[in-house]
């Protein structure tokens, strides 16, 4: 059965987050879904930070550098399709390298992950609710 939660702020959001990261053990795909502004990011913050990889406050968006690792100790990617518009774009993230070894890679835009992979794969779809809710749905 699907998991749902609705936060009404940006900290609840990070909170989940936070919770839902100590579900997490690598290898893990995390594909989030949402239209601009469904809060992503500030989830990933919350997932970066509950895997002790970085401080929620070094998490921004990878929109133009494309992909983000964090932590010292366990592989941590935050990718961002957002801008990829064709398979060439694509393979320009050097993902093979994360995929070398068991990592964890929290990708938004996911819709646009062209790939199958062997990893296990969690997907949360984001939804705006209007002001600071959101509707996080695991499925």
């Amino acid at each position: 059965m699907p998991e749902e939660v609705i936060t009404h702020s940006a900290e609840e959001t990070i909170a989940w987050g936070r919770q839902f990261a100590l579900r997490l053990r690598a290898p893990v795909l995390v594909l989030l879904s949402g239209e601009l502004g469904s809060g992503k990011t500030t989830l990933t913050k919350g997932i970066v930070a509950g895997l002790s990889a970085a401080p929620e406050d070094e998490v921004t968006s990878p929109t133009f550098t494309l992909l983000r690792e964090y932590g010292s100790g366990k592989r941590v990617f935050h990718g961002d399709l957002y801008r990829i518009e064709n398979f060439h774009d694509f393979e320009t993230l050097g993902l093979e390298d994360v995929f070398a070894e068991p990592a964890i890679l929290i990708l938004e835009w996911s819709e646009k992950f062209p790939l199958k992979t062997p990893w296990p794969v969690i997907r949360l779809l984001l939804e705006h609710l209007g002001g600071d809710s959101r509707h996080i749905v695991e499925f």
